[in-house]
């Protein structure tokens, strides 16, 4: 069962990300970007009436030449180890992005292994003309409305708790 995360699922979902990461970065990031106000959308999945998964969407705006663009970033999206590979991820994204759409939100950005999110729809090629910290193929972008991006070039500014958080070690990024 995918739902929208409820107060009494906020220990469980630091415990999703910390067990799903193994550290306690991604965990502290939903916390601060929580407490900074900068969620969108914060859904859990549910297996036997536990939280087994997480996905999280924040404000994430494009700043653009002569306008800002409104956006969310997809980060992070975790699954307990036990309960990898069995789908839960694949439909905590495309429940997200459906709640995202119903909220009107045009633009998804996420950072990730670019062997998963494309069955989605997000593309590097449609994040090339967006200015980020983070480039390559697992940089991606995607269209909620149709042409949302038709003509967008600017910069992706994620919200303050992104930086603070820095950990100094590359995480391998699997796919959930």
């Amino acid at each position: 069962m995918i739902r929208l995360e409820t107060a009494e699922d906020l220990e469980a979902i630091q415990h999703v990300n910390r067990l799903a990461f193994g550290q306690d970065v991604e965990a502290q990031l939903v916390d601060a970007l929580r407490d900074g106000g900068f969620i969108r959308a914060s859904l859990v999945a549910e297996v036997e009436g536990a939280v087994a998964g997480h996905i999280l969407f924040s404000h994430l705006p494009i700043m653009a030449e002569t306008s800002t663009i409104p956006a969310v970033a997809l980060a992070p999206l975790a699954v307990l180890p036990k309960f990898q590979r069995q789908g839960i991820g694949t439909a905590l994204v495309e429940r997200g992005l459906q709640v995202c759409r119903q909220q009107g939100h045009q633009i998804v950005v996420v950072l990730g292994h670019p062997k998963f999110y494309p069955r989605f729809g997000f593309s590097a090629k449609l994040a090339q003309r967006l200015a980020s910290p983070y480039s390559g193929e697992a940089f991606m972008a995607l269209e909620l409305a149709p042409r949302a991006l038709d003509g967008v070039v600017g910069t992706v500014v994620y919200p303050p708790p992104f930086g603070e958080l820095e950990t100094g070690e590359e995480i391998e990024m699997e796919p959930p």
